[in-house]
């Protein structure tokens, strides 16, 4: 059958939008088939079922009305009453609907213009649904595209198949973008917006970093060299840990290349951002100390469950450590995940001996001691008289100069002493209106109870409504910087693990949960461990 050219005209105009806007050739013949329903329910009234097909190899247009089938008919432009239904379809039935055809309709200027927004409409809509799909897939990529147009500080780039927006904070400092101007950046999230998919670039990103080496150096896209973190100060500074899979292979000098030609190649597209490629390692303290390169560390002391390391370094070598503007240790700190404290050696040298005079004077007034004795039990290791009351007598008499009847009249001391503080605590935490059945709690001293009442924390249901946190604290970390807060406990030496056993026990004591309730937890708990490990 030869197809009319006004039909030829109609598939070749949905071949062309179909090509110019990337989208399939269906979704364009859809979208006119619904502006050709619109117009008809304009003629025959908007109430009116109208279906329209467009046969895709002739061009072809069919108006069909569609009328449900009903036992009696109330509106005979929709409905149809089944006795007449079953004249056209002797198995129609209610609910059915049967296809009255209607003849083809000319367009008025109105209707052509309405028809025209419900296609531009349409097309719109399946030209964003292909860039989400497109780009959600992309997340985590880098793309090249063209500066298009800057706005405000941010920049809007041309990907060819869709727009993204390098915002200001995504910018390199100090870096000028010119329309025209052709620009790599990583893309790292996309989002369905009213106004059609939002592609956010980025510059800044650490895994742009990441991406630009992965490009640069094979050993990377292979798989043999891994790059276990980045921190990056961005136009100005990086540091980025390596690892290397194959003993045989170098992780640095692999990333660094022949006469840095690797490294260099990263360093021109971050606009001469100098970067510190260092040696992963498992061991914290290690990893540290080359983290914090070019600056040498005499001395490291960690703190694993706050996840905190003090850094000793000899005195002409602070500045180096710390870096312009805090720029070398911040960046040291990103990389590893510890808080880090740089002191000098003579500052942890000023600092040891404040502690000591501070342990000595403290054995001094709790034991009714002098001098010379309070120093001897301060250099042993002894900071707190809870450990030499409850240590075994042995470590006390083997002390030079100590025998068994000094170590035993040290210990009677040190437990009298506690005594006196335990009973003073109670005396104050009663006062305070302190319940005494929160003494039941294993672990929970005087002094924490009196912590806890002088908070307002006076019941087991109290206790029970605390968290982790409200007992030993918090960090929180905002652009390289930690900030800590106090608990309740911070000042008792109460780890997190033990902070959450008490307020458990808090909860059984009032009802909240059962003994039922946590073993169910923890044979959850090993199940999503053993799938982990599957």
């Amino acid at each position: 059958m030869a197809v009319s050219a006004n039909r030829l005209e109609l598939l070749q105009i949905a071949d062309a939008v179909a090509r110019e806007k990337v989208i399939d050739r269906e979704i364009v013949l859809a979208a006119m088939a619904d502006a050709i329903q619109k117009a008809a329910r304009s003629r025959y009234g908007s109430e009116t079922n109208i279906r329209a097909d467009i046969n895709s190899k002739t061009g072809e247009i069919r108006l069909q009305r569609l009328l449900e089938v009903v036992e009696a008919a109330e509106d005979y432009g929709t409905q149809i009453p089944l006795a007449l239904a079953r004249d056209r379809n002797p198995d129609a039935k209610i609910g059915d609907f049967i296809a009255d055809p209607l003849p083809p309709m000319d367009f008025g200027r109105i209707a052509a213009q309405s028809a025209k927004q419900v296609i531009v409409q349409k097309v719109r809509e399946a030209e964003r649904d292909r860039q989400f799909d497109e780009f959600k897939d992309r997340v985590g990529e880098i793309v090249n595209g063209t500066v298009k147009r800057v706005e405000y500080g941010n920049v809007i780039v041309d990907l060819g198949r869709g727009e993204g927006i390098i915002r200001r904070d995504e910018m390199i400092p100090r870096e000028n973008m010119r329309y025209g101007d052709r620009v790599r950046a990583y893309v790292y999230d996309v989002r369905r917006e009213q106004r059609g998919p939002q592609i956010f670039l980025s510059r800044t990103h650490p895994q742009f970093m990441v991406k630009l080496f992965t490009m640069e150096v094979p050993e990377i896209y292979d798989g043999i060299i891994q790059i276990k973190s980045v921190a990056r100060d961005p136009g100005s500074r990086a540091k980025i840990a390596v690892i290397s899979n194959d003993s045989s292979i170098d992780p640095v000098g692999a990333c660094v290349g022949m006469r840095g030609s690797r490294v260099q190649a990263v360093v021109g597209e971050l606009q001469g951002e100098k970067i510190d490629i260092i040696p992963w390692s498992q061991d914290p303290a290690s990893f540290i100390v080359n983290a914090l390169q070019p600056a040498e560390v005499a001395k490291v002391v960690l703190d694993e469950d706050a996840e905190r390391i003090e850094v000793v370094v000899p005195d002409e070598q602070l500045s180096l450590a710390i870096g312009r503007r805090g720029q070398n240790v911040r960046l040291a700190s990103q990389l590893t995940g510890w808080d880090i404290d740089i002191m000098t050696e003579q500052e942890e040298s000023e600092r040891r001996q404040k502690e000591f005079n501070e342990r000595t004077n403290l054995f001094m007034e709790a034991l009714d001691v002098d001098e010379m004795i309070g120093q001897v039990l301060a250099s042993e290791g002894f900071a707190q008289v809870e450990e030499l009351a409850y240590v075994e007598l042995d470590e006390i008499s083997s002390i030079e100069g100590f025998d068994e009847d000094t170590a035993n009249e040290i210990q009677t001391r040190a437990r009298e002493y506690l005594e006196r503080v335990e009973a003073e605590n109670d005396a104050k935490r009663k006062e305070l209106g302190v319940s005494d059945e929160l003494r039941q709690i294993n672990g929970i001293t005087g002094q924490m109870l009196v912590a806890l009442g002088e908070d307002g924390i006076k019941t087991v249901e109290d206790f029970a409504g605390c968290a982790a946190d409200d007992l030993v604290g918090w960090t929180e970390r905002k652009d390289g910087e930690t900030k800590k807060f106090e608990g309740l406990f911070s000042k008792f030496d109460v780890s997190r693990v033990e902070a959450e056993n008490m307020i458990v026990q808090a909860r059984l004591l009032a009802g909240w949960i059962t003994e039922e309730d946590l073993a169910q937890q923890q044979q959850q708990a090993e199940e999503a461990d053993t799938a982990e490990e599957e």
